[in-house]
Formats: C-alpha cells, structure tokens, sequence
C-alpha cells in the first residue's frame, strides 16, 4: 500500500490500532479497493518525509518545535508498545527509546541476520551445502580469488558483500577479467566480501533448475515456514517477482523437505540472533549430472517483495497458486483509471472469486499518477495464473514491462 520503499511503524496487539508513517502519500484510490471492496483492514497511515527520519530521535528527546509537538506526542502516546522499520538501525532503536516503546527486533539481530559472511560461516559449521567461496580484503585477493576460481573450472563469479538487498552488494564478473579496480569501496563496508563461483549452464553437466525462496516468521516462540516461493529474477539475479508454489517441484519428489530443512536450520540460526518478524531464505537449485543439489544463497530478515503477496494470496486462496510482478507503465496513468480498466476487462480481483488480479502497492510520481506497482495473480495453479497476466496485457489499452523491485 506505501508510495514508496521507506517504511516506520508502529504495531500494536491485535485488535489494536497500528499506526505506519510512510514516505509519499498512498493512491486514495487503491486504499478504497484493498479496504472496501476486499475488505482488508487498513492503518491508520501519515506522512513522514526520509530526511525528517535521522533526526528523529533527537526531536523527540529534546524539545520539539510547535510544528512537530503534536506529532512527537501522538508518537509518544500511541497505544502500540513496539516500532518497526524496514530493517532494525540505530536511528529505530533511538527513536524507540526516545518513544518509551520496543523494537520488534534487536539492532544486532537485524544486522546479522542480513550478514551474508556470517550466515556462510553458519553452513560450514552445520555441514549444509555451499558455493565454492574465497575471502576477499581487498582489490588484490578479489583478484587472485577470481583467478583461482577460474583456474577450477568457474567462467564467472559472484562478488559479495556481507550486507546488501535486491542486487545491491552483488556483482558478477569473469573469472578471465582480473581488472578489478572498478569494484567499488563500499562493497567492503562491512569488512571482507566474499568470491563465490556461480554455478550454470555453462559448467559441464549443469542444468539450473530454478531459484526457490521459503518465507519465514519468527516470534518470541516460534519458528515459522508459511510459504514456499519460486523467485523470478532478471539476468543479473535482482528480484522481479515470485510464484508458489514453484512449478518444478513435482518433478523433483525430494526437493521440498530439502528446502524446508534448510531453511530451519537458517531460521534457528536468525532467531538465535535476537531477529523477529519476516524473513526469507532463498535458495538455488541445480541438477549436476543427473543429481539435484540444494544451495542457500542468503536470508533476508525483512519484509521481501514476496511477504505481502503470500500472507494476500493465502488470506483469499489458501490452498491455490499465486504469481506477483512488478509492472511499470510506459505512461502514467491515474489509479482510478488503472482499477477502473482492469475491472471493465475482467481481471481485477474481486473478494471471494478463484482467480483474479491483486494490485496491492501503486509507486506514483510527483502528480501522483501510477508509474509502477505490485500485482499478485491468485489462481487454481501457476498455469492459471500466467494465462491471466497473458490475458491483461492482450485486453488492457496501456503499456507495460516487467521490472525489479
């Protein structure tokens, strides 16, 4: 539902009001249909620009100005005992002890939860499959990491760093390209990266069999698996959708409690960092001479592009298939006449059908018309699914492409 990707929170006990502070106001127009005609419950949302984030805290504990008194009290006063944001900082946890409240997860959970070194080092010491990895202090060893991999058969690798999302933090080189000046300085932000071989077609007896994703849900008790995703990622592996369950599972009869398996391992490993709420672990699968290997590529301990979208689908189609997309538009086009085209076509999701088009996020721009948004098609399987989105780009006069996050 947000305007964009910065994201503050508050959360309350069910049946109590929830307050979120988004960057840009939301489309009044999608609100309308999420609330009243899907009938999903909607918080109470206000508007808090990304430059008035960092100085949150020190407003709040010092003496705010008249013009932000009243929202600091209403902060302050606000029945909701936790905060969260789109991950833990240490702005969040100021804010929060400048509020009196909780972060849902510790700062240190949130960091190493989304620490890719040391989730790796917690696969070598579970025995759990991994990339054939190098460690990487600088421009130099990045470069002899490269040679070396390459001298084992690897044509590419995938550079690292400890922290990154959606792509960033992630770059794909040759392993023949030593020139490595390039790389930027800030994939070393968090210490060394790390050089992984990437496994492919181009590799002797390689055949990729998809990208999976287990959605997770931690609290204070308990460690959830609560869906099982296939990943649709663009060429330089960035997140550009997802569909579940993925439809290769079938063929491998194993490959589900694999999964599953993995990732309980992950996610005790995540809550045992003080990490609660969302998360993801993605995965990569490949058949290497006729034999499936199950990989653990990262965790995400966040909410992902596929949270929203599963706890949707499985809200309206427990036990059917599900498919979101990102979707830009070539030219903006105001919400109302987005839903109202989709309605006339067929394809808007309407409460209690078995099939539809779920748009549940609207990115708009500085007149407020829809330049991009997040569409989740729920059917009776991915095939149904993949016929709808056909369908609305053969019947919607508006053009569209499929991009990132």
């Amino acid at each position: 539902m947000g305007a964009g990707s910065f994201q503050f929170s508050t959360y309350s006990i069910q049946s109590q009001p929830n307050l979120m502070l988004l960057e840009g106001k939301p489309d009044p127009n999608l609100v309308h249909y999420l609330s009243e005609e899907l009938g999903l419950s909607i918080p109470q949302h206000e508007i808090l620009k990304p430059n008035d984030y960092p100085s949150l805290a020190s407003i709040i504990a010092g003496k705010p100005s008249p013009s932000t008194q009243s929202r600091v009290e209403e902060l302050r006063h606000h029945p909701a005992p936790w905060i969260d944001g789109f991950v833990t900082d240490r702005v969040l946890v100021e804010v929060a002890a400048a509020l009196g409240k909780k972060t849902v997860s510790t700062l240190e959970g949130s960091q190493n939860g989304n620490n890719k070194y040391l989730l790796y080092q917690h696969q070598l010491e579970k025995e759990l499959p991994v990339f054939e990895t190098l460690i990487a202090y600088d421009h130099g060893e990045l470069a002899n990491g490269l040679a070396e991999l390459g001298r084992k058969g690897y044509q590419k690798a995938v550079v690292k760093a400890q922290i990154g999302a959606s792509g960033s933090g992630m770059i794909q080189l040759a392993t023949n390209d030593l020139n490595v000046e390039g790389v930027p300085d800030f994939m070393f932000l968090e210490g060394p990266y790390m050089v992984q071989g990437r496994i492919d077609e181009s590799m002797a007896g390689v055949r990729r069999v998809g990208s999976p994703s287990v959605q997770l849900f931690l609290n204070d008790d308990a460690l959830f698996l609560f869906d099982l995703t296939e990943q649709i990622l663009s060429a330089q592996s960035v997140h550009e959708g997802n569909i579940s369950p993925p439809p290769y599972l079938s063929d491998h009869p194993d490959l589900k409690d694999e999964l599953l398996r993995q990732a309980q391992v992950a996610g005790e490993w995540l809550f045992a960092q003080g990490y609660r709420w969302t998360a993801s672990t993605d995965f990569i699968v490949i058949e290497r001479d006729g034999k499936a290997e199950t990989i653990l590529c990262e965790i995400n301990a966040r909410v992902t592009g596929a949270t929203y979208p599963a706890v949707l689908a499985r809200h309206f189609q427990p036990h059917g298939s599900w498919c979101m997309r990102n979707i830009s538009f070539c030219s903006p086009l105001e919400g109302q006449r987005l839903l109202s085209l989709m309605k006339r076509a067929g394809v808007l999701y309407q409460r209690g059908a078995p099939k539809g088009m779920l748009p549940f996020n609207f990115n708009t721009e500085a007149a407020g018309k829809v330049i991009k948004g997040q569409f989740l098609c729920i059917g009776e399987d991915g095939d149904e699914c993949f016929t709808l989105l056909t369908h609305a780009w053969s019947v919607l006069p508006v053009e569209w492409g499929y991009d990132r996050d």
